[in-house]
């Protein structure tokens, strides 16, 4: 998370790209059973672990990749490196981590965020956590907030990981949910007890810093019944000549008449193949909101899915993705409305500049239980020149009578007019074009807390001036 600036125009470029040395310990590129077994070995994992990374890694194997959506052609796994410890073990003071790694997160804004109103933050570093810290009101409530590893460990919490891991999204979802359960590593476990509801947000920030390599965390949120939870999430990277990858996966399990809010911003170099699964799950009552700003990556696959399992359970998706030169972005939403009264509403926007390509790809599925359930998408384009493309691909599968389905979408570009009023007031063309986009991704910002409306904001910026590499 970028540190807050007063002055947009005073932006630091060089926040965004930039990496400090390299961490002390890779395993071989590439993909086998034996380097399967050595990340499991290292971690100290439980036998059921060990079973499930190789039992993915078969299914990976023999599973082809999608012949749909943007190319990945230039994704070699033989030379990935699909673990890379940082030189540091888990801190939960921050004056104690390495001087490369705390000097990556100072810039990011790491130790500002815990010294705000955040509840916990926790960053990881390439494919380990190097830093996690949770304040005290939030763990007096019965909050439990902490690396997924650390919680494999807990007697208390392993048998609810356990029963959770991956059963939304199992292995066979696709291959690069099977490459994920056979490498994984790092990531968040959150657990919020029956009734409590926290006040502010938990935090997780997430760097691959390596040159080559690939980040593979695993997020567990558990929100019981009658108990409500803000999440953000926020992804880096620095720019590198050579594909690095990410496949990362997140599992939400929202209870009865639980709320979860998931933000996330993304600004992952240009040289990332982004291959992120996300995914949750409302019992009765429940509901998922999402929020989510993608402005990285060189090909990007992110469609969250919500499965709305019980009766008047919710889902909102608000959303914006900004597809800069070079890049293939491929995002969306998918619902399943599996329960009567369910309901859904879906807003993104998107924007393409310099020739890069905004797809937005969404499905909704109406169960034949889902009785009196109503779903409207609303998918809203801006292209700022004319060797930029945008496509919108809705799917949608009725199984149901009784259901109010709907969808709608925009394409335009920025009007001379709205140019040449905001000129006549005294603002150069290049910053009036970007107020008028930041006026279009403002459904978005004000969804999020003010630092990372902010660092949206700069983003924003940064890309129309084809700062970010």
């Amino acid at each position: 998370m970028a540190k807050q600036r007063t002055e947009v125009a005073d932006i630091d470029r060089s926040l965004y790209d930039f990496s400090y040395g390299d961490s002390t310990e890779k395993l071989e590129a590439g993909l086998t059973p034996e380097i399967v077994r050595e990340i499991s070995e290292k971690k100290d994992e439980p036998e059921w672990m060990l079973q499930h990374r190789l039992k993915s890694l078969e299914i990976y194997r023999n599973m082809p990749t999608s012949d749909w959506g943007p190319s990945i052609a230039g994704l070699d796994m033989d030379n990935i490196v699909t673990y890379v410890k940082p030189n540091t073990d888990q801190k939960s003071d921050w004056d104690s981590l390495p001087d490369d790694v705390k000097n990556t997160f100072d810039r990011l804004g790491i130790p500002e965020a815990e010294r705000s109103y955040l509840a916990g933050v926790g960053a990881q570093y390439d494919s380990e956590l190097v830093y996690h810290n949770m304040q005290d009101t939030a763990s007096r409530m019965g909050i439990v907030y902490s690396g997924i590893e650390e919680a494999l460990h807990d007697p208390q919490w392993e048998p609810l990981i356990r029963e959770k891991f991956m059963t939304l999204i199992p292995p066979t979802d696709h291959k690069f949910a099977a490459l994920h359960g056979a490498v994984w590593s790092g990531g968040s476990f959150v657990y919020v007890p029956k009734d409590t509801k926290l006040d502010f947000p938990l935090q997780s920030y997430f760097r691959l810093n390596a040159k080559g390599a690939g980040q593979f965390e695993h997020t567990l949120i558990i929100v019981e019944d009658g108990a409500d939870l803000h999440f953000i999430e926020g992804c880096s990277a620095p720019k590198y000549n050579v594909a690095n990858l990410h496949a990362g996966a997140v599992e939400l399990f929202v209870g009865k008449n639980a709320h979860l809010r998931y933000s996330t911003i993304e600004n992952w170099s240009k040289n990332m193949y982004n291959l992120n699964t996300k995914r949750s799950t409302c019992d009765e009552g429940g509901s998922i909101e999402w929020v989510s700003g993608s402005f990285g990556s060189h090909v990007g696959y992110l469609y969250p899915m919500s499965i709305l399992a019980g009766r008047k359970s919710t889902c909102t998706f608000t959303g914006i993705t900004f597809a800069g030169t070079g890049q293939n972005l491929d995002t969306g939403c998918k619902v399943v409305l599996a329960a009567p009264e369910t309901s859904a509403s879906i807003e993104t926007k998107s924007i393409s500049k310099g020739g890069g390509v905004s797809t937005f790809r969404s499905s909704v599925v109406a169960t034949p239980k889902a009785e009196n359930s109503a779903c409207s998408v609303s998918c809203q384009s801006l292209m700022l020149d004319d060797h930029s493309r945008s496509d919108t691909i809705p799917a949608m599968d009725i199984r149901c009578k009784h259901v109010d389905i709907g969808h709608e979408a925009t394409i335009g570009r920025i009007g001379d007019d709205k140019v040449f009023y905001l000129m006549s007031r005294g603002i150069s063309e290049e910053e009036a074009r970007t107020m008028i986009v930041n006026g279009f991704a403002d459904p978005v910002s004000k969804e999020l807390p003010l630092e990372y409306a902010v660092e949206m904001n700069n983003l924003i910026k940064l890309e129309m001036e084809g700062a970010i590499g």
